[in-house]
C-alpha cells in the first residue's frame, strides 16, 4: 500500500506519474520532519511545565504562576498554643547575680509584709557582656652564650599553637563557615566587630585546613559506622575548582556522612558504603544506587509522587495511569502517618498495603502498554525495581521517603549558593569533614562549639580527637 494521496484523487490523476512520486517522497519528507518537529515541541512544553511537584526541582524553581499546595480548612480556632497543649518554656540558666524583690505591704489592706518566699517567681533578663579575647603572651628570650658567643632562642611550650588562634578561636572560626555559611571575609569582620579578634581571610583558610586533618580520624570512624547501619543516601550538585562535581551524603539515626566527588556513579557509593553494604538503603531511583540488592534498597515515595505527578501533568493518554499512582501513593501516606502517630497498627497497615500493592503493580504494568511513551518509560523503569517499593512495610524502622537525606543537604546547597563550590580537593576536604560533624552532633544533642574545641586541644596535645560514635555502640 502506498501513501494516500495528499489532494483530492481527482486532481491527483491528472498529475503524471512521475510527477506524483517525487511529490510523494517531497510530502513524507514534511511529514517527518513536522512529526519530528512536533515531538520536540511536546517535549520542551513538558520541560518548561516542570515544578517542584511533578519532578526533583527545588520549590524556590517554581514560576510565579505555578499553584501553591491549597490552605487547610479553618479549625475556627484561635491562633496559638490550644487548651492542653504541652508547656513549652525557656529553659532557665544558672544566675550570676540574684535580685530579691519583695513586696512592702499588703495589696489589700496595706499592712507591712515580712518573711521569705521558699519558691519565688523567677524572671530571668540575660544580656551579653563585653567581650575581651583572651591573650596570653609568650616572650622567646634570646640570650648569648658567654663562653663561645651562640645565641640561643627559647622555645615555645609543646602544648601552644604555633599559629596566633588558640583552640577556642579555631572551633568559633571554622564553625562559623561550617555551620553558618559565612564567607572567609565575613568571618574576618565579624571576629573584629564582635570579639576584637584580628583575622585575616587566609588565617580562615589555614584554620579551615588545620581543623580538617583533625577532624580526618573523626569522620572516617562515622564512615565506618555508617556502613554498619540502614541509611538515606542523597546526592546534588557541587562546584571544585570550577568543574562540576558532587556532594553525597549517607544519614543514619545517630550519624551522618558527607562526602565529595567529580563522579555521580555508583563507585562513589562504593567508597561511601563499602562494597558489601548490606543494610537497607533509601534512595532515589537514580541508577548509580541500582547496585544494591533489592531487598536491601528502599525507593523513595515523594520521588515517585512527583513522577506520578508528572505524568498527570502531561494530558495525554497516560494521565488516567498517573492519577490512580498518585491515589495509591496518597493512601500509602495517609496509613503511613497514622502509624507513626499511632493511630494504626503496623500489623492493619501492612494488611492495608497487600492491596494497594497489587493495585500500584497493575497501574505500572498498563502504563507499561499505554500509548504515552514517556510514561510507558517510566513505568518499565519502576517495575525494574518494585519489590524496593515496600521494603518499608517489611522491615520496621524504615522511612519510606528519602527526606533525611535531603533535609541534611539542604544546609550544603545553600553553602554552594553562596560561595560557589571550592577551589581545591582540600577545601572539599573541608566542606565534607566539617559538615559530617556539624550535622552529627545536632543529631546527637551535642554542643557544637565544645566538640570542636575539645577536638582542636587534643591536636595540641597530641592526644586522639574524641569519638562521635554513639555511646551504645562504642
Amino acid at each position: 500500500m502506498g501513501m494516500e494521496p495528499p489532494i483530492p484523487q481527482v486532481l491527483w490523476d491528472q498529475i503524471p506519474a512521475a510527477a506524483q512520486a517525487a511529490l510523494l517522497a517531497v510530502f513524507q519528507r514534511y511529514e517527518q520532519r513536522i512529526a519530528q518537529l512536533e515531538q520536540r515541541v511536546a517535549q520542551l512544553e513538558e520541560q518548561l511545565g516542570k515544578n517542584s511537584k511533578n519532578s526533583s526541582r527545588p520549590p524556590s524553581t517554581d514560576a510565579p504562576h505555578v499553584k501553591r499546595a491549597p490552605p487547610k480548612d479553618t479549625t475556627g480556632r484561635k491562633r496559638g498554643g490550644q487548651p492542653g497543649h504541652a508547656w513549652h518554656a525557656r529553659p532557665l540558666l544558672p544566675a550570676d547575680r540574684c535580685v530579691p524583690v519583695k513586696p512592702d505591704a499588703c495589696r489589700r489592706c496595706g499592712q507591712t509584709l515580712q518573711g521569705q518566699d521558699p519558691e519565688p517567681l523567677r524572671h530571668q533578663v540575660i544580656d551579653l557582656p563585653v567581650v575581651n579575647p583572651e591573650v596570653t603572651e609568650y616572650q622567646l628570650h634570646r640570650l648569648a652564650c658567654r663562653g663561645c658567643g651562640t645565641v640561643t632562642c627559647g622555645q615555645l611550650p609543646a602544648d601552644v599553637p604555633t599559629g596566633h588562634s588558640g583552640p577556642r578561636l579555631q572551633a568559633t572560626t571554622v564553625m562559623l563557615t561550617g555551620a553558618y555559611r559565612l564567607s572567609k571575609r565575613q568571618v574576618e569582620t565579624m571576629m573584629a566587630d564582635l570579639f576584637g579578634v584580628p583575622l585575616s581571610a587566609g588565617e580562615v583558610c589555614a584554620l579551615e585546613q588545620q581543623t580538617s586533618t583533625v577532624l580526618a580520624p573523626v569522620v572516617k570512624e562515622l564512615q565506618d559506622y555508617c556502613r554498619t547501619q540502614p541509611a538515606n543516601v542523597d546526592e546534588t550538585g557541587w562546584r571544585q575548582e570550577r568543574r562540576r562535581a558532587w556532594l553525597w551524603v549517607a544519614v543514619t539515626q545517630l550519624a551522618t556522612v558527607f562526602h565529595i566527588a567529580l563522579s555521580r556513579g555508583a563507585k562513589v557509593i562504593h567508597d561511601l558504603l563499602g562494597d558489601e553494604y548490606r543494610q537497607v538503603l533509601t534512595s532515589d531511583r537514580w541508577s548509580a544506587y541500582n547496585g544494591q540488592p533489592l531487598r536491601y534498597r528502599q525507593v523513595c515515595w515523594a520521588h515517585l509522587q512527583r513522577d506520578f505527578q508528572a505524568m498527570v501533568d502531561r494530558g495525554n493518554a497516560g494521565s488516567a495511569i498517573g492519577e490512580e499512582l498518585l491515589c495509591c501513593a496518597q493512601d500509602l501516606f495517609h496509613w503511613w502517618h497514622r502509624v507513626r502517630d499511632g493511630t494504626l497498627s503496623r500489623a492493619t497497615f501492612q494488611n492495608y498495603l497487600r492491596d494497594v500493592r497489587a493495585m500500584v503493580r497493575e497501574a505500572l504494568e498498563a502504563g507499561c502498554a499505554g500509548a504515552c511513551a514517556k510514561t510507558a518509560g517510566t513505568c518499565a523503569e519502576i517495575l525494574k525495581v518494585e519489590p524496593a517499593l515496600w521494603t518499608f512495610v517489611r522491615i520496621d524502622g524504615i522511612e519510606p521517603t528519602n527526606n533525611a537525606a535531603e533535609r541534611a543537604a539542604r544546609h550544603a546547597v545553600q553553602w554552594r549558593k553562596t560561595s560557589y563550590g571550592t577551589d581545591s580537593a582540600a577545601g572539599s576536604q573541608f566542606v565534607a569533614r566539617i559538615l559530617s560533624v556539624v550535622a552529627t552532633c545536632r543529631q546527637q544533642g551535642r554542643h557544637v562549639l565544645d566538640y570542636l574545641t575539645e577536638c582542636c586541644e587534643a591536636a595540641l596535645h597530641r592526644a586522639p580527637a574524641p569519638s562521635l560514635l554513639p555511646k551504645a555502640s562504642s
